[in-house]
């Protein structure tokens, strides 16, 4: 097993399953708006980037000048839902408690403010730093609020591990110069996380248990 004292989550796809939430979100700001509203699924695909991205991927390239509206009408409607069926994944509180002795962080291109009202509703308690999109250190795969949680936490980078769903998460845990794992139960698409050599690749969250020291 490899050691480490801090464990790195991604949010959306790797910690919570919240797509259903984010979707509902998006269709009501687009039907707030009276534009097309959209399947879900093409919703789930927008996901990953940060809200701005999801954003304007929703309203569509033709009604950009309405980018602005949709991010002022989508944070009411979210704020208001982000709860509503978004959970841990099944086997992500036995794995918090099981590394209870160890850092815990979270690092998500999500804004701060979603992030924390999820949190707060779900376990912050777990994590002992929390670093959104809109904090100021760049989206992954920079590495750069990856850079800051190993400052703030003064971990050593090859005591650090970054666990996520997404090729933006692979690559700015190797960005960081931190190991990766991969998981195969979120939202991203697995053939091209495995094309970024992930050092680990796990099927549901309990097998993070015996990873790590």
């Amino acid at each position: 097993m490899h050691k480490i004292d801090l464990l790195i989550f991604d949010l959306d796809g790797t910690l919570i399953e919240s797509k259903w939430d984010i979707a509902t979100a998006v269709n009501l700001t687009l039907r707030d708006l009276g534009l097309p509203v959209r399947e879900q699924e093409e919703i789930f695909s927008f996901v990953g980037d940060g809200i701005k991205h999801l954003l304007r991927l929703s309203v569509g390239e033709e009604n950009q000048s309405r980018y602005e509206d949709a991010l002022r009408v989508f944070r009411g409607h979210y704020l208001a839902h982000c709860l509503d069926r978004t959970q841990f994944y099944p086997g992500i509180d036995h794995v918090l408690v099981h590394y209870a002795a160890k850092h815990k962080a979270v690092a998500t291109n999500k804004s701060l403010e979603y992030t924390t009202r999820i949190l707060d509703g779900l376990g912050a308690h777990h994590f002992t730093y929390i670093v959104g999109g809109d904090n100021g250190y760049g989206l992954k795969p920079e590495p750069g609020m990856l850079l800051k949680i190993l400052d703030e936490l003064k971990v050593a980078q090859d005591r650090a591990v970054l666990i996520g769903d997404s090729t933006n998460d692979i690559n700015g845990g190797h960005n960081a110069g931190i190991k990766v794992c991969a998981v195969g139960y979120g939202m991203g698409n697995r053939e091209k996380m495995a094309a970024c050599n992930p050092d680990w690749f796990i099927e549901q969250p309990e097998d993070l248990i015996g990873l790590f020291t």
